[in-house]
């Protein structure tokens, strides 16, 4: 593993390691962590750690194109008792992903830094949130980074059933609007593969990333 320093560089992921982290060290500056998503990585790691860098073989990817939503989710998306906005509190929904409680999972990854990191990103165009609401109140939404013609997915959470499933359905139908080619989803869960996300190779995906990032980036809020 490499010890990165203040220097912004990374490790070439084609080379790197499919199961532990490629790099440790550096810090979370809007700089760095736009170029790692340039290059296919992203920090995970657990408060109270040093930053930890991964680029995971295989990846879980979904194409826009083949999202499957199910039949029960299509009769909620038909009874619109959800309000969908983008980009209107990107904060709040990062520190609801950190705090609402996911079943089997003891703690949060996202970290007080990273929240400050990501709130930073989306100040600068980088960084995207779709809010799910009910009656006024919010109550599911995920963020992620979107560079070129990629959107990184990061986290969503729902305190409401189905409400974290229907941003997301949102999120890919815009993504489709807008010409997207693929959404990276990090890991592979069952839960992504439900909706149609498939495993492709590192080289593949990394292939796709560098064809991706040829278009230009939608930045600033989105709408």
């Amino acid at each position: 593993m490499i010890l990165l320093d203040s220097e912004i560089w990374f490790p070439d992921p084609e080379n790197a390691p499919g199961d532990y982290p490629l790099a440790v060290g550096g810090d979370l500056s809007p700089e760095r962590l736009i170029f790692a998503y340039s290059l296919g990585i992203f920090p995970w790691y657990s408060e109270g750690e040093p930053v930890l860098w991964w680029s995971p073989d295989p990846r879980m990817v979904l194409f826009p194109q083949n999202l499957k939503v199910s039949r029960s989710l299509k009769k909620i998306l038909k009874k619109k008792i959800f309000e969908i906005k983008f980009d209107t509190d990107f904060e709040r929904v990062i520190n609801m992903c950190a705090s609402v409680k996911r079943k089997g999972q003891a703690g949060t990854w996202i970290t007080p830094e990273m929240i400050k990191a990501y709130t930073e990103l989306h100040r600068l165009g980088f960084a995207h949130s779709v809010e799910v609401y009910k009656e006024g109140e919010l109550v599911g939404g995920l963020y992620g980074v979107s560079l070129g013609g990629v959107f990184f997915g990061e986290s969503m959470f729902h305190t409401v059933s189905d409400a974290s499933k229907v941003a997301f359905v949102h999120l890919v139908e815009k993504l489709k609007q807008w010409n997207f080619d693929l959404i990276d989803c990090q890991q592979s869960t069952p839960h992504m593969a439900r909706f149609g996300a498939v495993e492709i190779s590192r080289k593949e995906f990394l292939d796709r990333l560098r064809q991706s990032l040829k278009k230009p980036t939608k930045s600033g809020k989105w709408k």
